[in-house]
């Protein structure tokens, strides 16, 4: 398979959403084969193309979190409700469900059927006991977490089976056996804590997991953003009892340093790194802070493998955004936060510069 390397950037869409209603630091991206899905997390929104754009602006199709296409306030500027968001992050679809991350409302929402309407409403609310509850851990900053209960959930995973929630706030992944199909089910089981009553700042699991993927032999990757680190584990049913096999970006399970305490990035640290993604037998990391994307063509097996190739610089020591800002932004990136890589399409989150890079690759 052909390596995506940074020339990727000079030969892609510049997607920027509708040209009178644009992007603001959109931070979750979503492709399957007929649709495109984009957080539009700076203005409390999801939109949703049923095919892929073909040009730098297009109206969508649909938009979750608002009853208007144009309208951008939290909740929709009402109470918390089954078709508001606040803050979206994280999505997941096989083209039929919808799963979003209401991050802010401290809520997953699950779309049983592909929506078909502007603000339509969820059918199923994890993390809250009712559609107009929005506390952390249901009853307030400061509650105890359980097996029902989120705070600040910006990930969401699943295999079209099961689901994994980045539970960021409690310091969790939380795993459910299949995706519930009623609100304020409890999750099976948990991943970084011992029980579901837990919520330790522990160096030996993830401090802060934004973003939680399944690899397509199974692997788990939790990307940990305080430790700006990527925890890889070989098989994810191993996750619930044992530390990661390999790290990315540091050298051990103690260590954290912000590209491993360089003033600049190498090619194998990361700095304020937000999501991740397997690709056959790679993986892709979003090195938030250092406004790059690294690749490694095969899931390290042990710490602190260097990367093989990336996107947003023309070297490994590079680190600033918009590196090329005078001959303009067309071939770099500002704060990448995620990515989505689905059959031959990639899109990427340029959350900085308030746009989605779109590629078709070539095998």
């Amino acid at each position: 398979m052909e390596v995506i390397e940074n020339k990727i950037l000079s030969d892609s869409l510049v997607f920027k959403g509708a040209e009178n209603n644009p992007f603001l630091a959109p931070r979750g991206i979503w492709i399957t084969d007929n649709a495109l899905f984009v957080s539009d997390t700076g203005q409390n929104r999801v939109f949703i193309w049923r095919s892929f754009p073909q040009s730098e602006f297009a109206a969508p199709d649909i938009v979750l979190g608002q009853e208007q296409v144009a309208d951008t306030y939290r909740n929709a500027g009402q109470a918390v409700n089954a078709g508001s968001l606040q803050y979206p992050s994280g999505i997941w679809s096989d083209g039929q469900r919808v799963i979003i991350a209401d991050a802010w409302n401290h809520r997953v929402l699950i779309w049983n059927s592909f929506p078909t309407a502007n603000g339509q409403p969820a059918d199923v609310v994890l993390g809250q006991p009712d559609v107009e509850s929005n506390l952390p851990n249901y009853k307030g900053i400061g509650a105890e977490p359980d097996a029902r209960t989120l705070n600040w959930p910006y990930g969401v995973h699943s295999d079209g089976r099961q689901l994994w929630v980045a539970d960021t706030g409690n310091r969790r992944v939380l795993y459910f056996k299949t995706i519930p199909t009623s609100s304020f089910t409890p999750a099976d089981n948990v991943i970084g804590q011992h029980n579901f009553g837990e919520k330790e700042y522990d160096a030996q699991n993830a401090v802060w997991p934004y973003s939680v993927r399944i690899g397509p032999g199974g692997q788990l990757a939790v990307t940990d953003t305080q430790y700006y680190r990527v925890l890889i584990w070989h098989a994810w049913e191993s996750a619930f009892d044992r530390p990661a096999d390999s790290i990315i970006g540091q050298n051990d399970l103690s260590a954290n340093g912000q590209n491993q305490f360089r003033l600049t990035p190498s090619d194998c640290s990361l700095n304020w790194c937000y999501d991740s993604f397997f690709e056959d037998e790679g993986i892709w990391v979003a090195d938030t802070g250092n406004s790059r994307l690294i690749w490694f063509e095969k899931v390290p097996e042990k710490n602190n493998m260097p990367a093989d190739d990336l996107i947003g610089h023309d070297d490994f020591e590079t680190g600033s955004e918009n590196s090329t800002t005078v001959q303009g932004t067309e071939n770099s990136l500002y704060w990448p936060f995620s990515l989505c890589v689905h059959q031959h399409h990639m899109a990427i989150a340029d959350t900085g510069n308030h746009r989605i890079i779109l590629k078709t690759k070539h095998t």
